[in-house]
């Protein structure tokens, strides 16, 4: 056993542990990772930092346009709002001042319709007054003569003259007024 043990024990110190890796191997392996983190930091991430750079800038780019512009709506906003409440209060005060012109024209046209109520009442009190002088001539004219009839047929003489009978209707005309007079004292 003594030759196997021998043979294992040099087979033992040839072989290493394969997860370590041969001296050379991490030599060559760092030389070439450096060279890669040279190319990387030098020329990539510059590259990459720009890009990036210029995505910021272009996003904050942006947000200022919006808030800017977000701004202005606000402030057309407040303009139309501002414009609306003038428009209101205007159209309020066109429908004050319509409503106190309608009053005022209501009232001229209640003032002319009682001046030509008072007008008509006038010219229906001179049509009246008219009419019954019209009617107080023809009464006088009819009274007259059926007194001169009846103061014929009484005395028996005819009083055919005008003189006399004017002369007549006229005392008879005063009698009646006298007699309307005394019954409108009592």
């Amino acid at each position: 056993m003594t030759p196997l043990i021998l043979a294992a024990e040099t087979t033992a110190e040839v072989a290493k542990n394969p997860l370590i890796p041969e001296v050379y191997d991490i030599v060559w392996s760092s030389v070439v990772f450096f060279i890669l983190l040279g190319f990387f930091w030098f020329r990539v991430l510059p590259n990459f930092k720009k890009t990036l750079d210029a995505r910021t800038e272009a996003i904050e780019g942006r947000l200022a346009e919006a808030e800017r512009i977000q701004a202005e709506v606000a402030t057309q906003t407040a303009d139309i709002a501002k414009a609306q409440e003038n428009s209101r209060a205007e159209a309020s005060a066109i429908r004050e001042q319509a409503r106190a012109e309608g009053v005022a024209i209501l009232a001229e046209l209640k003032e002319q319709a009682n001046a030509e109520a008072a007008r008509i009442t006038a010219n229906a009190k001179q049509q009246i007054e008219a009419e019954r002088q019209a009617a107080l001539v023809s009464l006088r004219a009819e009274v007259g003569t059926l007194a001169i009839d009846l103061a014929s047929a009484v005395v028996g003489a005819s009083l055919a003259s005008d003189k006399v009978a004017s002369k007549v209707v006229d005392d008879f005309l005063s009698e009646l007024e006298a007699g309307d007079k005394a019954g409108a004292k009592k």
